[in-house]
């Protein structure tokens, strides 16, 4: 309890800075500057493809983006059966698959929403929420954890580690919060209040590390880096790439798109940043063509992946 009031004042702070405000101006910085690269290079770059020679390099790209999307559902079924939920079914990993194209629909909180309600109705309301909330901070230590492969270029990267402190049993509640109090629009939307004491009563985490979660987490984003880098060396044929440095600079880039949730999918500041870190290493039409072609591509697995759902959705409707 006392550790809760340690960081209250913090949370208070939080709450007063105006992250949608910042977030919205980072995501229109990272467009403009994205798209002044993409005219100042459109006479260089060329969408003509070769299907012989590059259908299978693209169609492997693809398939490591799908690969990806599972391993992300996978590691989100451990992290409910870290909050102390067993199922015995994929029914979880299914589910989180088919509502994952719904990240891209503006507000970044309707797949959440779906998955909460999902999760609800065979545990409860703490767990349905608290497990949905936490999924994307391990996204990031898995993404960081990647990252600090740089320690090998700089000790800078040594930081990247420090998320991984407050990934533990003891430790997670304040994370929880501070993730509350900048998703305050997924409490207002699923009208929950944000309390300790229901955190403590209707969940018990059941190991100190959830160790299959985290890994599972590494793995969705080293697949997503293999299909880039899959989808890079299509068209790339100059002289051979660092590729810890690539994994390094994917893994931040993709940080940023995904706390950036103003961004659908992180939708232009993960192009924007992998532009601007390795623009000096590699050909700015090469690189341009390699991010619009991958964007496609991963869009495209979340849209094959969800097109049941969407079909559901849509027939209700009409």
């Amino acid at each position: 309890m006392r550790f809760n009031k340690s960081i209250q004042p913090y949370l208070t702070l939080l709450k007063k800075i105006n992250f949608g405000g910042l977030k919205s101006i980072f995501f229109i910085s990272s467009l403009l500057y994205f798209c002044i690269y993409f005219f100042y290079n459109i006479e260089q770059i060329s969408f003509d493809i070769n299907l012989e020679r590059n259908g299978i390099s693209l169609s492997l790209s693809f398939l490591f983006c799908v690969l990806s999307i599972y391993l992300n559902a996978y590691a989100w079924k451990y992290i409910v059966k870290w909050f102390g939920i067993e199922f015995k079914s994929n029914n979880l990993v299914s589910f989180y698959v088919l509502t994952n194209i719904l990240k891209y629909v503006p507000g970044g909180v309707w797949h959440f929403v779906e998955r909460f309600n999902f999760i609800k109705k065979i545990s409860n309301t703490q767990i349905a929420l608290y497990s949905t909330l936490i999924e994307p901070y391990f996204m990031l230590c898995g993404s960081f954890l990647l990252a600090s492969l740089g320690l090998i270029f700089s000790p800078i990267y040594v930081f990247l580690i420090f998320p991984l402190i407050f990934l533990n049993r003891k430790l997670i509640y304040p994370v929880l919060k501070i993730i509350g109090s900048l998703k305050g629009k997924v409490f207002k939307v699923l009208r929950l209040p944000n309390s300790k004491d229901q955190f403590e009563e209707r969940i018990n985490i059941v190991s100190f590390l959830p160790i299959r979660a985290l890994i599972l987490e590494i793995g969705f984003v080293l697949s997503k880096f293999i299909g880039f880098y899959i989808c890079l060396n299509t068209f790339y044929t100059g002289d051979a790439l660092n590729s810890i440095f690539l994994l390094v600079i994917f893994s931040l880039s993709w940080s940023l798109g995904l706390v950036v949730p103003t961004a659908p999918g992180g939708v232009g500041v993960f192009e924007a940043c992998l532009l601007f870190f390795v623009s000096k290493s590699i050909p700015q039409n090469i690189i341009l063509l390699c991010l619009i072609y991958f964007r496609v591509i991963s869009t495209s697995a979340d849209l094959f992946l969800s097109l049941p759902f969407l079909i559901r959705k849509l027939s209700k409707r009409i």
